[in-house]
């Protein structure tokens, strides 16, 4: 089973102010759509309908629109008891760039109470290639509620990563 993990296009410029906009969808929540605002040290999630990414045509008199890099992660999803697993190939304008693993452990929603049970997980089929600590991303919400936007983040900055290793920003 093929599913599509988060794709992020990005804006920029709102006004001769630099501020940018990532706007990503997920095949898990396939009736909401993702945005992220940088503007300095500011970050302003936001999650809307499909009718956002019609919004944002329409604004294109307001922005100036980078080049449109999109990255996606694409690949299968499996279900491994309580776990889900997905692999996803991750492709910058149809090219290759690395893979991503992504572990659910479903029955929980509290990070720092199922960590140590997903390292487990992941070290039984990556080895040690997988970290002692939690993503870098998780480690001030560890005790937070679990959020489809927490995913949504990781994923963006997983993109970020490819991103500056080709020298597009």
């Amino acid at each position: 089973m093929s599913t599509t993990h988060p794709s992020v296009n990005t804006s920029e410029s709102f006004r001769g102010i630099q501020r940018t906009v990532h706007v990503l969808h997920n095949s898990e929540q396939p009736a909401s759509v993702f945005a992220i605002l940088e503007s300095g040290t500011k970050v302003v999630p936001l999650i809307a309908d499909g009718l956002f990414d019609l919004l944002m045509l329409k604004m294109t008199s307001v922005y100036t629109s980078k080049k449109q890099t999109k990255i996606e992660s694409k690949g299968p999803r499996f279900e491994i008891g309580d776990f889900c697993v997905k692999l996803g190939s991750v492709t910058m304008s149809q090219n290759f760039k690395g893979v991503l693993v992504e572990v659910e452990y479903r029955p929980c929603v509290v990070p720092s109470s199922a960590w140590e049970l997903i390292r487990e997980f992941l070290q039984g089929f990556l080895g040690s290639a997988v970290s002692n600590q939690a993503p870098q991303y998780l480690q001030n919400r560890m005790n937070d509620i679990y959020q489809p936007m927490d995913t949504i983040q990781q994923y963006l900055e997983h993109f970020g990563q490819y991103r500056k290793a080709t020298g597009v920003i």
